[in-house]
């Protein structure tokens, strides 16, 4: 595979291909950005899927820019948003921060002359008044309401906050202060860097290329992979978790996450379509167990899932939680959230409503529900997570 068809790998859009064959030719090394928020503290699939996409610039020999907006945060992105998004305070931007870069490492080559890093906290805490009010005469209000999301919201009578128009402008001024050559992102994110291209022709920089991937779709296989939905798989999922979560998605869906998460390459893809769905699906969790946990923990969770499939028995190294039964009655939603089965109510209560959550091999068809007395119980949440939990 060629330098370009490996950078147009699984690419949705690219604005534009010649500029780009241009920039290469000219500057040999390019600046590649990518910008992530610190919304959540965790790294999933949906993020992988442009993660690799910069590591394909780095193995091409080129530098891989990793914005992490600490102050655009607290903003928020209101990309693909019908309402404002609540603003983070500095302390969950703080936290949330803290793991991207260790996360990030698991893909991208972290060495001096491949990575540089930067907070924009850097350029954007030092601007005044009066250099918010140049950035802001960048755009006009009518290049800002080609935005479907903010067109939808004025038309619905939806408020939209002054302050959501200062996020493109803030994303297309992090192009300009670390030279970018390069934008990547998501398709939801093709607004946002394309006007980064105007914010560099008004502060006299050249236009970067803008390359977005598309959205990888959730264990739901309906929305975009999101924590906030409860249908994402985490790269710090543990091994049997994430092996079970890949082997649950649909055979359809399977072969978009070969695609756009797997390093197989494209003939190698195909020729996985010739055996069964199954067993090609296997193929792709344990490739992606491996890369994120190692082939051992692979091999296990590989094994685990054959044993539990086949025998519908369960794992053998099953968790064992010890509670106090001071706790009780404990309503089934908080007991989940306790043994970090899920990650909030909501998940919780959409996973009873969908008949995934048993209890001793009984579904729990009540989000009510609550465990009343002390005993030994067998939780189990979709097909292949499990907890044991005592009541003391």
């Amino acid at each position: 595979m060629n330098a370009l068809d490996l950078i147009k790998r699984g690419v949705a859009t690219l604005v534009n291909e010649d500029e780009l064959v241009e920039k290469i030719k000219r500057k040999r090394l390019l600046r590649v950005k990518l910008g992530m928020d610190p919304t959540s503290p965790d790294i999933h699939l949906g993020h992988v899927v442009v993660l690799q996409k910069m590591r394909d610039f780095q193995d091409l020999g080129h530098k891989a820019v990793l914005i992490i907006g600490d102050y655009t945060a607290m903003i928020g992105d209101p990309s693909g948003e019908n309402k404002t998004r609540p603003m983070l305070s500095p302390e969950e931007i703080k936290r949330n921060a803290k793991t991207y870069l260790d996360q990030a490492g698991k893909i991208l080559d972290l060495s001096k002359d491949k990575f540089e890093l930067h907070y924009n906290s850097e350029w954007l805490s030092e601007l005044r008044f009066a250099d918010i009010v140049r950035l802001a005469s960048c755009a006009t209000v009518a290049r800002m309401m080609e935005r479907d999301t903010f067109e939808k919201r004025y038309k619905a009578g939806i408020p939209i906050g002054v302050h959501e128009f200062l996020y493109p402008l803030m994303q297309g001024y992090d192009s300009v202060m670390v030279d970018a050559d390069v934008e990547l992102g998501g398709t939801d994110q093709t607004y946002n860097n394309l006007f980064g291209r105007d914010v560099q022709r008004a502060f006299g920089k050249e236009e970067q290329v803008v390359i977005t991937m598309p959205i990888l779709v959730g264990l739901d296989g309906v929305q975009k992979m999101s924590k906030s939905k409860g249908n994402y798989i985490g790269i710090t999922d543990q091994p049997q978790d994430m092996f079970g979560k890949i082997m649950s998605i649909s055979d359809e869906l399977m072969w978009s996450y070969f695609e756009l998460v797997s390093r197989l390459s494209t003939e190698e893809i195909r020729s996985l379509k010739d055996i069964h769905p199954m067993e090609a699906k296997k193929r792709l969790a344990f490739e992606l167990v491996s890369r994120f946990h190692g082939e051992e923990a692979a091999k296990y969770a590989k094994d685990e899932f054959e044993r539990v499939f086949s025998k519908r028995d369960v794992p053998s190294d099953i968790t064992e939680d010890v509670l106090d039964s001071s706790c009780l009655p404990i309503p089934i939603v908080e007991l989940l959230i306790r043994l970090r089965m899920v990650s909030s109510k909501s998940e919780g209560r959409r996973l009873i409503e969908q008949g995934g959550v048993y209890i001793d091999g009984v579904r729990v068809n009540d989000v009510k529900f609550e465990i009343k007395s002390s005993g030994v119980y067998m939780i189990k949440v979709g097909r292949f997570k499990f907890r044991r939990v005592k009541f003391n």
